[in-house]
């Protein structure tokens, strides 16, 4: 069984470079954009949450919490509002085997990248005054940059999960999501997620992210390829001679997507890995605060 104080120590040393990282690339994408922050929904009343650590007491409300019968502060509860809902953004990155791939055309795994532009993405955000909060079981909200560290956290224990799908979790009435993924699932999987998302209501932005390998399909000759997620293998001999059928398939699912997501009023977008993260950074920023 793995040593929790060394798994503990090993995600810590991770996560400096990835923060800072994010830090930088917000920032170089923060001086050419404003804050998102926004008139809200009003003051009614949306949900209890439980006290965490960096909560100011003034928030506390203390008939709930007598109720709960437990002492300080594990039985506080924090009463949180519609507008506070709809100044939340909930991010997802995909945690299956296909983001672990990548090409020699690219410097990092496609989960790499996601990590990078959701951390920058959050910095970003919380720069605007915006609440943020990883989209996954018992998740709770950071309002300032120093809650990065703990979405950081979050993002590194997330479990592998071969679904490729956001999990089934409560989500703020009128706020945001954004999903970094390479969105290779079924088409019908995913219009019956943004579905559920849209009857919340929530509005959001899905950004593909690829490896450069898989949008040209560059390989010549007997090529031998094997799925990452059970799909077995398939020997192509002239790998050139499936390129024109392969870009065609992508261009079809990716088209899916875009249909799927302006019909629930989301935005769709497409990063290549080897490309500058600011750029899609910026973009995703420019989207969320045209909506």
């Amino acid at each position: 069984m793995p040593n929790p104080t060394l798994t503990a120590e090993a995600l810590g040393a991770r996560l400096p470079p990835l923060l800072v990282a994010a830090d930088r690339v917000a920032a170089t994408v923060a001086q050419g954009v404003h804050g998102r922050r926004r008139v809200g929904q009003g003051d009614s009343f949306w949900q209890f949450r439980r006290f965490v650590s960096g909560d100011p007491l003034a928030r506390i409300d203390w008939r709930q919490s007598a109720k709960s019968g437990r002492g300080a502060p594990e039985g506080w509860f924090i009463r949180e509002t519609e507008w506070e809902a709809a100044q939340t953004v909930s991010l997802w990155r995909d945690a299956s085997a296909s983001m672990r791939w990548r090409s020699r055309q690219a410097l990092v795994e496609k989960r790499d990248r996601a990590n990078l532009l959701l951390l920058s993405l959050a910095s970003l955000l919380l720069r605007g005054g915006e609440r943020v909060m990883m989209m996954q079981q018992d998740a709770r909200p950071v309002t300032s940059r120093s809650g990065l560290d703990r979405l950081a956290a979050d993002l590194e224990t997330v479990a592998d999960d071969d679904n490729g799908l956001p999990p089934p979790v409560r989500l703020p009435r009128h706020g945001t999501v954004v999903l970094f993924s390479d969105f290779l699932s079924p088409l019908s999987d995913i219009r019956a997620l943004i579905g559920s998302f849209a009857a919340v209501p929530v509005t959001g932005y899905l950004l593909q992210i690829l490896d450069p390998a898989e949008t040209a399909l560059p390989y010549q000759g007997r090529i031998r390829f094997r799925g990452m997620e059970r799909e077995g293998e398939a020997l192509i001999p002239r790998v050139e001679s499936v390129r024109d059928a392969y870009a065609e398939r992508l261009k079809a699912q990716q088209d899916g997507l875009a249909t799927i997501c302006a019909t629930a009023g989301f935005g769709f977008g497409v990063h290549r890995s080897d490309h500058p993260p600011e750029m899609a950074l910026l973009m995703l920023h420019q989207a969320l605060a045209a909506r």
